[in-house]
C-alpha cells in the first residue's frame, strides 16, 4: 500500500528511524523540536522537549541552520517568526490546530472595533496573521503574567474563552473573551472529575487552563503541561486532565510514580499526525517548509518578542507555569 503520495511506507523499525534521525540531524545542523503532546517515538527523538513556551523560547535562542518543529502549524510559524533567517519545516503539513482555525483576522479586527482602546492578547494558539493584528501574544504557562504586566485593566483575549476565564479569575482584570476553545480540554466535565475521585480518592487532580471554569474549580491545580511536569516531581501519583500524550510521557519518565488520564479519550489528533518516517523525511528533504508574509512577519514577531520579554522573570507562581492552586481547594 503506498501513501497519499504515491511513495511506498517506511518499513524501518523504531530504533532504525530514530537513529537515521540523528544522523540526518548532525549531517543537516537541525534543531528537533517537539511538543508534549506528540507520540513517544517521535518525543524520544527531539532535541528539545516542552509546552509552546518552552518551543519558542528554544526557538528563538537557537543557532540552528534548520529547525523541525513536530507539533501542529502554528508552533512552526513561531518559531519562523522568531528565526526569520532560518529554514523552518513541519513533518506534517496537515497538523492543524482548531482553535486556531476559530477566529481570523478580519473577526479579530469586528472584535478591536467593538472595544475600541482594550490591548489584543493574543495565545499562541493562533494563526501568524492573528498574531500581526494582536498588541501581545501569550502561551498557558504566562497568561496571567502576561494579561498582569499590561497597563490595562480591560483586555481583549483571543481565541480560548476558558483560558481567558482562568486569567481573570487570576488577575481580577476585565478579561473579554473570544468564543473559542480546544475541542480536547473542553470535553471534560465534572462527571470526569467525580468518577476520577471516586477512583483514585485523595490523588491530587491537575487540570489545564483550557478546560472549562467548573472543572478547573473542581480539581486541586490548575497548570500548563510543562507546569504538570513540575508538579509530577513534587506528587508520587496525580490525575492529570490534559491530552493523554503527556500523561503517557509523566509515566514513562518515571515509573515508579502514577499517572492517571482524567480521560482515556482525551487526544489531540493533529498532534498525533507527525511520526517518525515523517520525522525523517522533513529531515532528509527539508520538506513542508513554513513561509510568513513579510507583512505578517513584523507584527507576529512584535507581538511574540513582547510575550518574551513580559514572561522573562515570570516564574509561575500565580500562573500555571508552575501550577497554581485552585481557589477554594487545599493544594495537595
Amino acid at each position: 500500500m503506498r501513501d497519499a503520495e504515491g511513495r511506498s511506507p517506511d518499513t524501518r523499525s523504531a530504533a532504525e528511524l530514530t537513529a537515521e534521525v540523528s544522523r540526518l540531524k548532525a549531517e543537516k545542523g537541525a534543531l528537533v523540536l517537539a511538543h508534549n503532546y506528540q507520540i513517544t517515538e517521535v518525543q524520544l527523538a527531539a532535541d528539545e522537549l516542552g509546552d509552546s513556551l518552552k518551543l519558542a523560547r528554544a526557538a528563538a535562542g537557537t543557532g540552528a541552520r534548520l529547525i523541525v518543529l513536530c507539533g501542529v502549524r502554528f508552533m512552526a510559524e513561531s518559531a519562523k517568526i522568531l528565526n526569520p533567517d532560518r529554514k523552518v519545516v513541519i513533518p506534517s503539513d496537515t497538523a492543524g490546530c482548531p482553535m486556531a482555525d476559530m477566529i481570523t483576522v478580519d473577526e479579530l479586527r469586528a472584535f478591536k472595533s467593538e472595544h475600541r482602546g482594550a490591548p489584543v492578547v493574543c495565545y499562541v494558539n493562533t494563526s501568524a496573521a492573528v498574531k500581526a493584528e494582536s498588541d501581545v501574544c501569550c502561551t498557558s504557562s504566562n497568561a496571567v503574567e502576561v494579561v498582569e504586566a499590561i497597563d490595562a485593566e480591560r483586555v481583549l483575549f483571543v481565541p480560548d474563552r476558558n483560558l481567558a476565564a482562568y486569567v481573570q479569575s487570576k488577575t481580577g482584570k476585565d478579561v473579554i473573551p473570544w468564543r473559542g476553545y480546544c475541542y480536547v480540554h473542553d470535553q471534560f466535565t465534572l462527571e470526569d472529575v467525580a468518577l476520577a475521585r471516586a477512583e483514585h480518592p485523595g490523588v491530587p487532580l491537575v487540570v489545564h487552563p483550557e478546560c472549562r471554569p467548573e472543572v478547573v474549580a473542581a480539581a486541586d491545580f490548575a497548570a500548563s503541561t510543562d507546569g504538570m511536569v513540575k508538579l509530577a516531581a513534587r506528587h508520587d501519583e496525580m490525575v492529570v486532565g490534559t491530552e493523554v500524550g503527556l500523561v503517557d510521557m509523566l509515566n514513562r519518565l518515571d515509573p515508579s510514580k502514577r499517572f492517571h488520564p482524567l480521560s482515556a479519550f482525551a487526544v489531540c489528533r493533529n498532534m498525533k499526525r507527525t511520526t517518525l518516517p515523517l520525522l525523517v523525511r522533513a529531515l532528509a528533504e527539508e520538506r513542508h517548509e513554513v513561509v510568513v508574509p513579510p507583512d505578517v512577519m513584523s507584527g507576529a514577531r512584535r507581538a511574540l518578542e513582547r510575550m518574551l520579554e513580559l514572561s522573562a522573570g515570570a516564574t509561575g507562581g500565580t500562573g500555571a507555569g508552575g501550577g497554581a492552586p485552585v481557589r477554594g481547594r487545599d493544594a495537595a
